[in-house]
C-alpha cells in the first residue's frame, strides 16, 4: 500500500508540470511565429531545425530543410561570400551581425535578408550548436534604391544647376543681342511704314495741288494770244517744272505703296531685252552693258512700265556711282525663298518661288550704314542738286506693292548688287511643275571639316550654325590671313568656304589660291552677295569656281557643299 501511495505524483507536482508545458508551448509558439527566421545549426554545418517564418520565405518543410547546409540556401555570390569571409569570421570571433545575403527560395525568388550569427558552447568551450537568425530586407533594400535614386536625382539637378549657372552670362547675352537684333528689325519695319504713310499723305495732298496748277496754266496757254512769246515761254517752263513735281510725287506714292498698278504676267528677259537701248543711252559710253537671262524663266506679275522704272532707276544710279566708267549686269534667275531666309526679314514675305532681277555695278559701292537707309525718301549720297533721294525709294514701294522682296549688297570699293524679288506667276488652271520645286530636304554632312572665312559677324555666326546642324566640324577665321594660320595648325579640312570679299589685304580669290598651293586637294567654295556673273566677268573669279549666292538659304547651303565634297 505504502508503494503504491508513493507513485501517485501530489497536486503540486501536477501544477507545476502544467505550467512547464504551457510555457515550452509558449516559447515554441514564439519561435515560429516571429518576425524573423531562426535557424539552429548543428556543429557539422547542418541545419537541425527552423522556424516557421524562415520555411513560409523559403517554400519548404521542416523535413526538406533539415540536413541542408544554411550557405545552399545562397545565391551563387552569396555561398561564396559567406565561405571565404563569414564562416571563417564566425569561427575567429564567434559572431558576425547584419550581414546582406541574398536566399534563393524553391520556387527561384530571390529575397535580400540580414542575417545574424552567434556560436553557442559549453562550459568546456565545446560547440554546441549555431544561432542564426534571419531579417526579411525587401523593404529596406526599396527604401535603400529610393534613397540612391533621390540622391542621384539630386547630384544630377545640382549639375544641371551648375552648368546653367557657368553658361548663364552666356545665354543671356545671346538672348539679349537676339532681342535688340529683332527690335532693330521692327524700328526699322516701323520708320519705312511710318514714312510711307507720311509721303502717302504728303503726296496725294499735292497731286491735287499740282491738279489746280497744271490745270491753270493749260488754260493760260490756250488763251494766250499768239504773240504772246515771252508769257509762253513762261507758261511751258511752269507747266514742265509741274509735271517734273508730278513724276517727284508718284515716286513718292510709289514708295509708300498707294500709286495705281496695272499688273500684267511679265516675261522679264523681254523686258530686260527690250530696255537694252534705253539702258545704254542712259549709261553711256563709258560703261559696259551687259545682260545673263536665265533660260527657263518663270513669268511674273506686275506692273510691266512700273518695272521698267524701277530697273531704269537702278541703272541711273549705278551709272552714278561709276563717273570713270565700269560695268553693269542684269541678270534674271529663278529662286526660291525658304522659311528659315524669311523669317530674318523684318518686312513680311511669303517664302516661295521667286522670279529674280539683278542690277550689278563695279562702282564705289557703300557700307553698311548707307546701305540701312538707302530705301528711306530724300535720303542720297550725291551732291546737293544731283538727287531726289526718291529713286531706290520708288523701287522699294513697288517691290512691296507687287508682293515682292528687295535686297541690297553692298561694300566700299566693290560695286553694289540690287536684287529685285518678284512672286512666280501660277495662274489659275496651271499648277507646280514638281520638278521646278527646290528640294526641301538638306543633304547631311558626314563629319567633314569646314573652314569658314567671313568678316560679317552675324552670317559667320550664321553659317556656323547652319554647317554645324548638317553634321559638319566647322571652323571659322575672320579674314584670309587668319585662316592660312589655320590651315597651317589644323589637320584636316575638307572644304574651304570663303566670302570674295574680304578685308585686310587678301581677298577671297588670294585666298584660295594659296590654300591650293599649300593643301591641293582642297575643296573651296566661294560666296558673295553679288552675281555670279557679275563677279566672274569682273575678273575676281574664274568661269569654273564654285560659288553661292548671298543671300542663300539653308537647303542651298546644304546642298551645295554636299555637292562639292561628293566631288572626285
Amino acid at each position: 500500500m505504502r508503494r503504491l501511495l508513493r507513485s501517485v505524483p501530489s497536486s503540486d507536482d501536477i501544477v507545476s508540470q502544467a505550467r512547464s508545458s504551457s510555457r515550452d508551448e509558449d516559447l515554441q509558439d514564439l519561435f515560429d511565429n516571429a518576425p524573423c527566421g531562426y535557424l539552429s545549426i548543428e556543429p557539422s554545418g547542418v541545419i537541425a531545425k527552423a522556424n516557421a517564418t524562415f520555411l513560409t520565405w523559403m517554400g519548404f518543410s521542416q523535413a526538406e530543410i533539415s540536413g541542408k547546409r544554411f550557405q545552399e540556401c545562397l545565391n551563387v555570390a552569396g555561398r561564396i561570400f559567406y565561405e571565404t569571409h563569414f564562416a571563417p569570421l564566425l569561427r575567429m570571433q564567434g559572431f558576425f551581425n547584419e550581414v546582406a545575403l541574398e536566399l534563393i527560395a524553391r520556387d527561384g525568388r530571390r529575397l535580400p535578408v540580414l542575417v545574424n550569427a552567434v556560436e553557442r558552447k559549453n562550459e568546456t568551450g565545446e560547440l554546441i550548436f549555431i544561432r542564426i537568425t534571419i531579417f526579411n530586407a525587401t523593404d529596406r533594400r526599396r527604401y535603400e534604391s529610393e534613397l540612391l535614386a533621390a540622391r542621384g536625382k539630386a547630384e544630377q539637378a545640382a549639375k544641371d544647376l551648375q552648368r546653367l549657372n557657368e553658361t548663364l552670362e552666356q545665354r543671356v547675352a545671346a538672348e539679349v543681342a537676339e532681342r535688340l537684333k529683332a527690335e532693330a528689325a521692327l524700328r526699322q519695319a516701323q520708320k519705312m511704314d511710318a514714312i510711307g504713310q507720311l509721303t502717302g499723305g504728303v503726296a496725294h495732298d499735292f497731286n491735287n495741288l499740282l491738279t489746280i496748277v497744271v490745270g491753270n496754266v493749260e488754260m493760260l496757254l490756250r488763251h494766250l494770244p499768239s504773240d504772246a512769246a515771252r508769257m509762253r515761254r513762261a507758261a511751258d517752263n511752269a507747266l514742265q517744272g509741274a509735271q517734273r513735281a508730278a513724276a517727284l510725287t508718284q515716286r513718292l506714292l510709289a514708295f509708300a505703296r498707294q500709286q495705281p498698278l496695272d499688273p500684267k504676267p511679265v516675261d522679264a528677259n523681254k523686258l530686260v531685252t527690250g530696255m537694252s537701248e534705253l539702258l545704254r543711252r542712259t549709261l553711256g559710253e563709258t560703261i559696259a552693258l551687259e545682260a545673263v537671262l536665265g533660260g527657263g524663266l518663270w513669268r511674273t506679275q506686275a506692273d510691266p512700265n512700273q518695272l521698267e522704272n524701277a530697273i531704269l532707276n537702278l541703272a541711273v544710279n549705278a551709272r552714278d556711282a561709276m563717273p570713270h566708267g565700269g560695268r553693269l549686269t542684269i541678270e534674271t534667275a529663278n529662286t526660291h525663298l525658304d522659311k528659315v531666309y524669311v523669317a530674318g526679314i523684318a518686312e513680311p514675305v511669303p517664302a516661295g518661288q521667286y522670279v529674280q532681277i539683278s542690277v550689278t555695278d563695279t562702282g564705289s559701292g557703300m557700307d553698311q550704314a548707307t546701305v540701312s537707309r538707302v530705301f528711306e525718301p530724300f535720303f542720297t549720297t550725291k551732291e546737293v542738286g544731283k538727287g531726289t533721294g526718291l529713286g531706290l525709294s520708288q523701287v522699294y514701294g513697288f517691290v512691296r506693292q507687287s508682293e515682292g522682296h528687295v535686297r541690297i549688297y553692298s561694300e566700299p570699293g566693290e560695286g553694289t548688287t540690287v536684287k529685285i524679288y518678284l512672286p512666280r506667276q501660277i495662274s489659275a488652271e496651271q499648277d507646280l511643275d514638281p520638278a521646278d520645286e527646290m528640294s526641301a530636304a538638306a543633304a547631311p554632312g558626314e563629319g567633314e571639316t569646314i573652314l569658314v572665312v567671313e568678316d560679317e559677324e552675324y552670317l559667320r555666326a550664321y553659317a556656323v550654325e547652319a554647317l554645324g546642324e548638317l553634321g559638319y566640324r566647322v571652323i571659322t577665321a575672320a579674314d584670309g590671313p587668319a585662316a592660312l594660320a589655320i590651315l597651317a595648325q589644323e589637320g584636316k579640312i575638307d572644304l574651304l568656304f570663303t566670302d570674295v570679299v574680304l578685308p585686310n589685304g587678301m581677298n577671297g580669290r588670294q585666298l584660295a589660291d594659296e590654300a591650293l598651293k599649300r593643301r591641293p586637294q582642297l575643296k573651296v567654295l566661294f560666296t558673295t552677295g553679288y552675281t555670279r556673273n557679275a563677279v566672274v566677268h569682273n575678273g575676281r573669279l574664274d568661269p569654273s569656281v564654285e560659288l553661292i549666292g548671298k543671300p542663300f538659304t539653308f537647303e542651298e547651303l546644304a546642298t551645295s557643299i554636299r555637292k562639292l565634297l561628293d566631288l572626285q
